[in-house]
């Protein structure tokens, strides 16, 4: 009787901490992406969205991409680099979607390939949403959009 009591008992214990191992693996592999609030879309037409679908902003048939309310985030020269409303060199956006900021460090890229979407990632491997494979080039837009709409709430906040 003890020996089945003590069987069922390390049982039991076992089943737990093997829960508990599974539980932990599978946080820690959803905590390798962005949350869902930090996503940016850009869709077929050049519009930006965020999670919610949320319009945050569009790229224009001149490569220029526009926050929400029409004001001008940055463009795209015909090198491929990206100057912002000021005219300051931000960085460089590659043709495959990479994009490396003014010091040379990547910091998107595009990943996985679905149909007409294309994962943006950011140099770690984390997903920060999808670009129609149009606008690849503008990938880097989630990577701004999502710095643009960080600081605003920041603002909002104080």
């Amino acid at each position: 009787m003890k020996i089945q009591k003590l069987i069922s008992t390390k049982t039991v214990s076992l089943l737990t901490m093997f829960l508990m191992v599974i539980s932990l693996s599978a946080n820690a592999q959803t905590k390798s992406d962005s949350t869902p609030s930090e996503k940016i879309y850009i869709n077929k037409k050049g519009e930006i969205h965020d999670h919610g679908w949320n319009k945050l902003g569009f790229i224009t048939k001149d490569n220029i991409v526009k926050n929400n309310n029409g004001k001008t985030v940055y463009f795209i020269d015909g090198n491929g680099n990206v100057i912002d409303s000021n005219g300051n060199k931000m960085g460089k956006a590659q043709k495959n979607g990479s994009y490396y900021n003014i010091n040379g460090e990547n910091v998107v890229n595009i990943g996985k390939t679905q149909g007409e979407k294309c994962e943006i990632l950011d140099a770690k491997g984390h997903n920060l949403g999808s670009v129609h494979k149009n606008y690849k080039l503008h990938a880097c837009a989630a990577h701004c959009l999502l710095l643009e709409k960080k600081m605003n709430e920041e603002k909002s906040k104080n």
